[in-house]
């Protein structure tokens, strides 16, 4: 049986808006076990941004249980929910988060930083490894300003690799790249999963979400669907289906 990696359970997150009290999350039960590639869907208002930051432990829940990797996350203190970031979850964000004045690998390196049994120059060993996991080992030394907008977003997956999390959480990953791009994004983290890697991905885009596992979709705070996608499109296939660049 697969091991759980996240358990919700009748999980609420309230916020208070002036005298009125809006209700994002409305008591939403969810499981991701080890080795799938979920997406989480929904419009803007739908819940998916509040879900995602809760399941990143960026934000805790109003009532409910959320379970990370086995460790229930409410009642941790801000030190513990920081640790559990660091070294359980890996981010993957659209605007890619990179330091501009800092290498490829000097920014990959950085989860690391916070980590005191690594090593120099394990840190460096683990980067280099987690840049070749990637493709872009003949990149390291660049700075962003050098790198196209997927070769940022490459960066920015592999220095979401380099803890070895127990989930890759990606929030609009494709969100600023074309399509082109996006597919040979999509293509990696296919790549990624297919070697393990359990990943959670929210995107507005139904394309892009044909090239996961599992479909969530989120709607005023309840997820109204949640099923696995039938027909699963393999994002190299579709890369080499589009008409050749100018």
């Amino acid at each position: 049986m697969s091991k759980v990696i996240i358990e919700i359970d009748t999980l609420r997150r309230d916020f208070k808006m002036g005298d009125e009290t809006v209700h994002a999350l409305r008591g939403i039960n969810l499981k991701i076990t080890e080795g799938e590639f979920v997406t989480i869907m929904g419009t803007s208002g739908s819940g998916k941004s509040t879900l995602l930051n809760i399941l990143g432990c960026l934000d805790k829940p109003s009532s409910g249980q959320y379970l990370l990797d086995g460790v229930d996350v409410k009642n941790l203190s801000k030190n513990e929910l920081a640790g559990i970031r660091n070294h359980k979850i890996g981010f993957i964000f659209q605007s890619y988060n990179l330091l501009a004045r800092t290498t490829a690998i000097e920014n990959v390196e950085l989860p690391l930083l916070y980590n005191p049994k690594v090593s120099a120059s394990e840190r460096r060993a683990r980067a280099v490894a987690a840049l070749k996991r990637v493709g872009l080992e003949s990149r390291m030394y660049h700075m962003p300003n050098q790198l196209s907008g997927g070769q940022q977003q490459r960066v920015a997956i592999a220095r979401s690799l380099v803890n070895d999390p127990v989930i890759l959480l990606a929030d609009e990953a494709t969100g600023n790249l074309d399509t082109r791009t996006s597919y040979e994004v999509m293509s990696l983290f296919q790549e990624l999963n297919d070697n393990g890697i359990t990943i959670g991905f929210v995107t507005h885009e139904t394309d892009i979400a044909l090239f996961s596992k599992r479909t969530v979709v989120l709607k005023d705070g309840h997820i109204i669907k949640d099923n696995p996608v039938t027909e699963i499109l393999i994002a190299q296939k579709e890369l080499e289906a589009l008409p050749a660049a100018d």
